[in-house]
């Protein structure tokens, strides 16, 4: 076995039935990872789940409900027989103006991105300490975002809840250590990604005047960035699957950026 090998292992990934939650199941499953997809979308995620093939599963899952992450941990460990890794990808953004905010949408993305995630974070520890229905430690994986570290127009509050994201792993991460729990607690910050979210930003800020067209938007995204260009899913997925294995064993409580140099 190699470092970055992860046969044997067991993993959860919250928002896996699209975008870069898709990326990240595949990624790793190809390294070796029994997977299970989480989401409230139980028809894409369970035929996702079959194109991952033999070994792997589907739970339905809406990470703002309690008794839902409950659930959703008992049924991940008992198709994988244990629980080492959670990835906790779910996400929204929801565009707006500070002047123009609606209360409703800053909701959305408090309860998603920062309930959602300390939710998982909490049954993940409950499932992977000493004692817990798997037991052996582990690994939980937060996804934050660029955003938690630039300021860049619309994203105001969505840059915010990232920001949390950030804060939560570091607590967490000390936790566990004191409390002898045995997960590490890592997160990764994403560059934009071309896909349906990073497009809906793109045309976002558009429609609200700070661009002239979602074309320039996404160029002053990849002027921003030294590397030079937007980031692709496989970038995102890859950095999961390192936090995920030994590769990563003495890694904990960080924040690791994907995002071509942009968040510098």
């Amino acid at each position: 076995m190699t470092h970055m090998d992860l046969t044997g292992r067991s993993a959860l990934v919250t928002g896996g039935a699209q975008g870069l939650g898709e990326g990240m199941a595949h990624a790793l499953a190809r390294a070796g990872a029994r997977v299970v997809i989480a989401d409230i979308q139980d028809d894409r995620g369970a035929k996702l789940a079959e194109t991952l093939g033999t070994g792997h599963g589907f739970v339905h899952l809406d990470v703002t409900d309690d008794a839902s992450w409950a659930a959703a941990a008992a049924a991940a460990v008992e198709q994988l027989g244990g629980l080492d890794i959670l990835v906790n990808n779910a996400g929204v953004e929801v565009s707006s103006l500070l002047a123009d905010l609606d209360p409703e949408g800053v909701r959305k993305m408090l309860e998603v991105n920062v309930l959602g995630t300390a939710l998982g974070i909490k049954h993940a520890f409950r499932t992977m300490r000493p004692g817990g229905a798997a037991g052996n430690g582990g690994s939980v994986i937060n996804i934050a975002s660029v955003a938690a570290t630039i300021a860049f127009p619309a994203i105001a509050v969505y840059s915010a809840t990232k920001s949390a994201v950030d804060r939560l792993t570091r607590v967490a991460a000390m936790e566990s250590g004191k409390l002898g729990y045995g997960v590490r607690v890592n997160c990764l910050y994403p560059g934009l990604v071309p896909n349906e979210m990073g497009a809906g930003l793109a045309n976002d800020v558009a429609r609200l005047g700070l661009f002239g067209s979602p074309e320039e938007a996404v160029g002053a995204v990849v002027e921003l960035t030294p590397s030079g260009r937007l980031a692709a899913t496989e970038d995102i997925a890859n950095a999961v699957v390192f936090l995920a294995s030994d590769s990563a064993a003495f890694v904990n409580g960080a924040g690791l950026p994907v995002d071509g140099g942009m968040g510098m």
